[in-house]
């Protein structure tokens, strides 16, 4: 589960760090505002029956598959990553339970920490939302990737909270390669 970042409910960030703390807001604003969709229906149509059928084994109603499976492609392409890294780091974050709540109080299928609600002034937003939990864990996903310079391993560190060990990252990566990499 995603542990906190900091367990007092602070921001990602110290003050000494304001200036990424404001960039990684910007882009979180941003993602509130944009939503694409797939460029091309028939690779949508491959893309989803392909990922439907692997999904199966986490969820058993098929239009919950589609409907969480359209809103993964649809917030992981407008952040710039990969639908099925986030599938992966869902299935380690929550195994696809969107009512999840971890020990450290993160929450959703992407396991947020409440606190960035309130960094985003978005308070009447409610992270077991599908949509809005997919939104803000593919920004801030992105975010850290980029930080990173696509460093996969420490990005998804600082979005456990567990920067410099490696268990997490191989347990993403490990489901990453396991059940969501076409074959």
């Amino acid at each position: 589960m995603l542990t906190a970042i900091l367990l007092s409910a602070q921001p990602v960030y110290s003050q000494a760090d304001n200036q990424t703390g404001n960039k990684l807001q910007a882009q979180l604003q941003e993602a509130v505002i944009s939503n694409p969709r797939f460029q091309d229906r028939f690779d949508a149509e491959v893309w989803l029956l392909d990922m439907s059928n692997r999904l199966a084994h986490f969820v058993k109603d098929p239009e919950a598959r589609v409907t969480i499976l359209k809103l993964v492609h649809s917030e992981a392409t407008r952040a710039n990553i990969s639908p099925e890294l986030v599938l992966a780091l869902i299935e380690v974050e929550s195994h696809f339970d969107e009512f999840a709540i971890s020990v450290a109080g993160a929450q959703g299928l992407m396991q947020i920490m409440p606190f960035w609600l309130d960094e985003m002034n978005l308070t009447g937003k409610n992270l077991f939302n599908i949509q809005t939990n997919l939104r803000m864990g593919c920004t801030i996903l992105s975010y850290y990737l980029n930080i990173e310079s696509g460093n996969l391993t420490r990005a998804l560190g600082r979005y456990n909270g567990s920067l410099g060990q490696y268990t997490y990252p191989q347990k993403v990566t490990q489901a990453l390669n396991n059940n969501w990499f076409k074959q």
